[in-house]
């Protein structure tokens, strides 16, 4: 079973932000299968289905993304979710805009999403998927750029990222993270 967790920010006002990218793959994975991602658990919006053969719990924490940990790690401890099987999807600033990265595991970062999954699940040995939104190319404030509003002519790129991470998870379920990193990184 994989436990697929996409990061973002609950509430309207953080719909249409950069922060908000793991959500958004994880509305375009349910869509391609049909799915509503609304049963509440755990502090979070789940969907449980089976996705190319593979038991999935698609997971969007309603949490806020600082405290994204806290959801993650009441899945995990339930489920009994092997750490290689937590797919945790992810904004990131150091990835242009259409383009997402795929890893086995790795250190958090500067991102205060994943600080909290790693230090509520206490590794960073999980598989994940970064996804692009780019820097800002002035002066802007770096928390404005991440959950203020997208402007309308970088949505077509940020739509490219999310596309891409929603195939590379596909890709993942069906082939293994592997062939999902020689594809897509």
């Amino acid at each position: 079973m994989y436990l697929i967790v996409g990061l973002g920010n609950p509430e309207a006002d953080y719909a249409n932000t950069r922060h908000n990218m793991g959500f958004e793959v994880i509305n375009k994975l349910a869509k391609e299968y049909g799915l509503e991602v609304a049963r509440k658990k755990f502090q979070s919006e789940y969907e449980s289905a089976v996705i190319e053969g593979e038991k999935v719990i698609l997971v969007k924490p309603q949490t806020f993304m600082n405290a994204s940990g806290e959801a993650v790690v009441e899945f995990v401890n339930f489920y009994k979710v092997e750490p290689n099987h937590i797919l945790i999807i992810y904004d990131d600033m150091d990835i242009e805009v259409g383009q997402i990265r795929i890893r086995k595991s790795g250190s958090p970062g500067t991102h205060n999403g994943i600080k909290s999954v790693t230090h509520f699940l206490n590794h960073e040995n999980f598989p994940r998927v970064r996804v692009g939104i780019g820097k800002p190319q002035n002066d802007e404030n770096l928390i404005e750029y991440v959950i203020g509003a997208i402007p309308e002519e970088e949505k077509s790129g940020l739509e490219q990222g999310v596309e891409k991470a929603k195939n590379a998870v596909i890709e993942l379920l069906k082939n293994g993270i592997d062939s999902a990193m020689n594809k897509f990184n």
